[in-house]
């Protein structure tokens, strides 16, 4: 079980085992890194974030059911130091976005790319980042020297995907110079994208880095081009004071360490150390 959600049910049963006036005592005692209003919370005291768990190791659903992975585990620590429960919304990514817009939820925290078209409707913290690999079910015959080899062939992704726009537009690039395109294929999710190519509905399969390199060590795939298409990861937040507020979590939990041991045990990329928290973007209603 991850440290940090060991540490929330711990905290939980010794709580619960107080009074009512002494349970009421210790929640007040609590310190937030940053002062969040009830009025910037969907919930007043709970932090709800939507997430995809379908992308092991960041997001995923063990044999039990429970949700695990590096941003269960960060968002489980951002919540605890702004002293809120923390509530996580389990769905497609697709629905994130028009779902966070509405007020269903406070934010997003499934690993989404940043762009600056999301930029200047969501505020957007990047916390990490992200690249694309073009792999192979692990038996194929299939090589891919460069993106050139990929004119022609059926490659598989998450749509409504950032890995979805910069395949489709490598398609295009193939096209206009005199080059067959490449024939997308997406479908909901990951998970169901690389059902697909091992069922042979694709000839390879666009990936964020991680999930490609995980997939590769369990023999599910074979990684032909990586490093691809970088880019931040952010998350993702209807309000800005709250936005900041995770922001300067993030920033303490660099200071103390615990942010790059996190990267680190789960063997993904940190954002760079000279690059400081931080809204990037206009946001909603900006220049």
């Amino acid at each position: 079980m991850p440290r940090f959600r060991l540490l929330m049910i711990l905290v939980g049963f010794a709580l619960a085992l107080l009074p009512p006036g002494a349970r009421e005592a210790a929640a007040q005692a609590c310190t937030p890194a940053a002062a969040i209003a009830p009025a910037q919370l969907v919930t007043p005291g709970r932090l709800q974030l939507s997430i995809n768990p379908t992308l092991p190791p960041q997001q995923f659903v063990d044999a039990r059911g429970e949700l695990q992975g590096l941003n269960v585990e960060l968002g489980h620590e951002i919540a605890r130091r702004l002293c809120l429960d923390m509530a996580f919304m389990r769905m497609d990514f697709p629905a994130m976005i028009p779902g966070l817009q509405a007020g269903r939820f406070d934010g997003i925290n499934t690993g989404m790319f940043w762009t600056e078209e999301r930029s200047r409707i969501l505020f957007l913290v990047p916390y990490a980042m992200q690249a694309i690999s073009i792999a192979v079910p692990a038996n194929s015959s299939q090589r891919f020297a460069t993106m050139d080899d990929l004119a022609g062939k059926a490659v598989v992704v998450e749509v409504n995907s950032y890995q979805e726009r910069w395949l489709r537009a490598q398609s295009e690039d193939l096209v206009r110079r005199g080059k067959a395109p490449i024939t997308v294929r997406a479908f909901t999710t990951a998970t169901e994208a690389m059902s697909a190519l091992r069922a042979g509905q694709g000839d390879a399969g666009a990936l964020i880095d991680y999930m490609a390199v995980d997939l590769t060590r369990r023999g599910v795939v074979r990684i032909e081009l990586d490093r691809l298409g970088g880019a931040p990861s952010a998350m993702a937040f209807r309000n800005r004071a709250l936005a900041e507020a995770v922001a300067k979590v993030l920033t303490e939990l660099r200071a103390e360490g615990s942010y790059d041991r996190l990267f680190e045990r789960y063997g993904m990329t940190p954002q760079p150390a000279d690059q400081p928290f931080g809204i990037r973007g206009p946001g909603p209603g900006g220049a």
